[in-house]
Formats: C-alpha cells, sequence, structure tokens
C-alpha cells in the first residue's frame, strides 16, 4: 500500500514526512527530528517542509532559534488526508515486517493495534522470541516507525516466559489473542486451538 502513495505522491520521502504529522497531529519537530525519525537526508526533508509550508499544510514555530513544524488542522483537506494514510498503514503488508526473522529465534509474532487500525490494543506487536538480538530488533522498530509514521508498542518475551503468562491466563495476553490480530509467525504447538477456544466464550 505505501507503494501505491508514493507513486500517488510522487515520493517516499513526502510521503513518509505527510505520516508523520498526520498520525502525530498534537506533535512539534524540528528538521532534524523529521530526518531522523523517518530515516531519510535532512535535505529531502527541508525540500519537503518548505513545499508543505507553502501550502499551509504544516505551521512553522520559532524558539530561541529553533525552527519546529507542526501540523495544521485546518489544512482544507486534513480529514480526506489523514483518512487515506490511516488505511495505508493498516496494513500487515509493510515492507520492514519481512526483516523479523531475523532478530533471533521467532516463535511468534502477531500484530493488531496500528498495522489493523485497532486502537483498541493495548499493543502493535507480540514477539516471543529466544536468544533475541537487542541491536537487530532496534534497527527493525526503527524501520518500522520510520515506514509507518508512529511509535510501534509492543510486547516482547521468551518462550518460557510465554508459556507462564499463558499457564497463568495473563489478562493482558488473553485480550490481545481474543481480539483482532494477524499472525506473521506461529511456532507454538497447539496456540490456534487455544485462541480457538478463547473465542467460543
Amino acid at each position: 500500500m505505501s507503494e501505491v502513495l508514493e507513486m500517488l505522491f510522487g515520493s517516499k520521502t513526502r510521503v513518509r514526512v505527510l505520516r508523520l504529522f498526520l498520525l502525530n497531529p498534537e506533535s512539534e519537530y524540528s528538521a532534524s527530528e523529521v530526518a531522523k525519525k523517518n530515516m531519510i537526508s535532512i535535505a529531502s526533508v527541508r525540500k519537503e517542509l518548505n513545499a508543505l509550508k507553502k501550502i499551509s499544510f504544516i505551521k512553522e514555530k520559532s524558539k530561541k532559534g529553533l525552527k519546529t513544524y507542526l501540523l495544521d488542522s485546518s489544512f482544507h483537506f486534513y480529514p480526506e488526508l489523514k483518512s487515506l494514510i490511516s488505511k495505508s498503514t493498516a496494513s500487515p503488508e509493510s515492507k520492514s515486517l519481512a526483516r523479523l526473522k531475523g532478530i533471533g529465534e521467532v516463535k511468534l509474532a502477531l500484530i493488531s493495534g496500528i498495522f489493523l487500525n485497532y486502537p483498541k490494543s493495548k499493543v502493535d506487536m507480540v514477539l516471543v522470541v529466544n536468544n533475541v538480538s537487542r541491536g537487530k530488533l532496534k534497527n527493525l522498530m526503527s524501520s518500522l516507525e520510520a515506514e509507518i509514521g508512529k511509535e510501534v508498542s509492543f510486547a516482547l518475551m521468551n518462550s518460557e516466559e510465554f508459556k507462564y503468562r499463558l499457564d497463568m491466563l495473563d489478562r493482558f495476553l488473553l485480550d490481545f489473542l481474543e481480539g483482532p490480530h494477524t499472525e506473521l509467525v506461529d511456532k507454538i504447538p497447539g496456540l490456534k486451538r487455544f485462541i480457538l477456544g478463547l473465542k467460543k466464550y
């Protein structure tokens, strides 16, 4: 879906900048923060910010010599653009998700929340990973957040902790499993049967 928007809007940079402001309408960012969060060059960001300022999509503030930018919610096409961006974000087809399997021995990866446009979910991802590489996990989350335009919340545990919490009927896990979610990886024996059992009651 992101590729469709890139074609429509002309570039990946523009889509990422638009998405950041539309999904975080109350937040202010400096040009360097926009560049860092979106993993794009500062020169490209400045060009996009200037263009967006000209059409009154964003407002510029200046405090002690530091310029920051925030969404102008009075922008004429704000509701339509927000709806379009939200629909494109609510997709489990994010390119960065393909790198999940490289963060360790992934036993379970479930997504909900921002990926499925389900704001009631307490987290966007539940990950069960043994021998996790913290560095690779951090890089993955940074890439995902740049692609999506919003912070990704996740719960990470190993197989032992997951089994313990499932056996204890941990309310957080049960709420997540009972709600809308999409399975990316499932190597937990009997989990599908367990979830079906939850949904019957």
